[in-house]
């Protein structure tokens, strides 16, 4: 039996306010307020309200037989909390219908997992507590940003504990296999990949409005036909997406939403159903795994990393950003944390390409990549001048490395000492119901005891009388 997985991506961009050379050193506020205010109101009103809704309401009329996975980025849910609160009420809701899994991403949306294990790490914990907090159930699968992956990062996220992991059917990748069959991680075959349908969700999310497709328009009759019809053992079709799409990408007035709302009508008729990632992780078996030695995306025609790192000026701006990563690992000021956050996000990386693929990108506030290169460095001046005052770069290294080992053993201890704590507490509770029984079975036999001695006193004073 064939089933769907649909799964959305919630990520915001982070603009960064124009920032000047002069200003290094003298301002270290880096955001451009009303612009993150009036993005995420827009996207929120136009796609995220309207979407979620839709969802909700998906999920309710099709008695649990409709399922979707959602993953957000931590600087998405900052920014929603903030100016888009009722979209974190709508998620709350879409969660209670028990029909939607929350997936983990890198809180940063940002690109750690190519640059640095233990950032990567940290980050990745962070959103899965995150996640566990909001909505109550501790993520066990994962998405990268952007799908990002290879198989030391495969073999990373499995030693997290994950059990399934979301990446690109890219063909180069899988060349004459299909990615509708669940494949395993090269490093550790524990870790199941659910390779993404480029083409199928592209039709949703890039082409549905095109006026000049050949498939145009689109109805979900014939969209759930194409699935049918595929070969009866291809079981697993991957529909991975952005939420923005619903609304921005694909306007309201395209009836995107209503087309939407029809796929779990016409998959039931013709026996195709819904499943989160985790049932599919859980129900089927791998059939082979994916050898992906070179880092591969799901965005533009290559599917590789070169819309973040294609030029100079970016592996530039990349290897400045992720120098002073290990100094702020070390340190303990919210402020550079969360702008190390931000400035992460992998959108400033994205400015700056010089590729053309034919779509239009949108720079924000900038002209040009060289623009955005230079607006970066004065503002990655500045933030790593903060860090520097903090650990002096004439720390040598063997300091650093002494101090990010003793913070290492601090915490594989204190990870110890919890687990110890929680063993105790375990024996404690169960060494206490123990006793509660050994004393209930206490009280119950001297009861027993106490009834029977009545009964006899009771029996040997009615036989006395009786003999009287």
């Amino acid at each position: 039996m064939k089933t769907i997985c649909l799964y959305f991506e919630i990520h915001q961009i982070i603009h960064l306010k124009r920032y000047r050379f002069f200003e290094i050193g003298t301002d270290h506020y880096y955001y451009d307020d009303y612009a993150n205010e009036q993005g995420i109101n827009e996207v929120a009103e136009r796609s995220y309200i309207p979407a979620l809704k839709t969802l909700i309401e998906m999920a309710k009329e099709n008695g649990g037989a409709f399922k979707v996975a959602l993953s957000i980025s931590g600087v998405a849910l900052e920014q929603l909390e903030i100016h888009a609160p009722a979209v974190i009420e709508l998620l709350h809701e879409l969660n209670n219908t028990g029909c939607c899994e929350f997936l983990c991403e890198p809180y940063s949306h940002g690109l750690s997992s190519l640059a640095n294990e233990d950032c990567f790490r940290e980050e990745v914990g962070r959103m899965r507590r995150k996640i566990k907090d909001y909505f109550g159930k501790e993520p066990k699968v994962f998405r990268n940003s952007s799908l990002i992956y290879t198989n030391e990062i495969g073999g990373i996220v499995a030693d997290m504990g994950f059990k399934g992991m979301l990446v690109e059917g890219a063909k180069h990748v899988l060349g004459w296999k299909s990615p509708h069959y669940l494949y395993h991680c090269a490093e550790n075959p524990n870790l199941k990949l659910l390779m993404r349908d480029f083409k199928l969700s592209d039709d949703i999310s890039l082409r549905f409005s095109n006026t000049e497709w050949n498939e145009y328009p689109l109805f979900a009759d014939k969209y759930i036909g194409w699935i049918a019809s595929m070969p009866e053992n291809e079981q697993v079709i991957n529909l991975f997406m952005e939420l923005s799409a619903l609304g921005m990408a694909q306007p309201l007035s395209s009836n995107i939403l209503e087309f939407l709302k029809a796929l779990p009508v016409c998959a039931k008729q013709k026996g195709i159903t819904f499943s989160t990632p985790s049932e599919i992780v859980s129900k089927l078996k791998s059939v082979d795994m994916v050898d992906v030695p070179y880092p591969m995306s799901w965005t533009d025609e290559e599917r590789d990393i070169s819309p973040w790192l294609g030029n100079v000026m970016q592996r530039e701006a990349f290897n400045k950003l992720y120098g002073v990563a290990e100094r702020v690992y070390l340190c303990n000021d919210r402020r550079i944390k969360q702008d190390w956050d931000y400035l992460q996000v992998s959108n400033n990386f994205r400015f700056m390409t010089t590729k053309d693929t034919g779509v239009g990108l949108n720079r924000g506030i900038y002209d040009s990549p060289y623009d955005a290169f230079t607006n970066y460095m004065n503002i990655l001046g500045d933030f790593i001048a903060r860090v520097n005052a903090l650990y002096p770069v004439d720390m040598d290294n063997e300091e650093l490395g002494s101090l990010l080992t003793t913070i290492k053993n601090q915490g594989e201890e204190l990870t110890q000492l919890t687990e110890e704590v929680t063993k105790l507490q375990a024996a404690l509770k169960k060494a206490e119901a123990a006793a509660g029984k050994k004393e209930t079975a206490a009280k119950k036999a001297a009861s027993t005891k106490a009834a029977g001695e009545k009964a006899t006193a009771t029996k040997k004073a009615s036989a006395k009388k009786a003999a009287k």
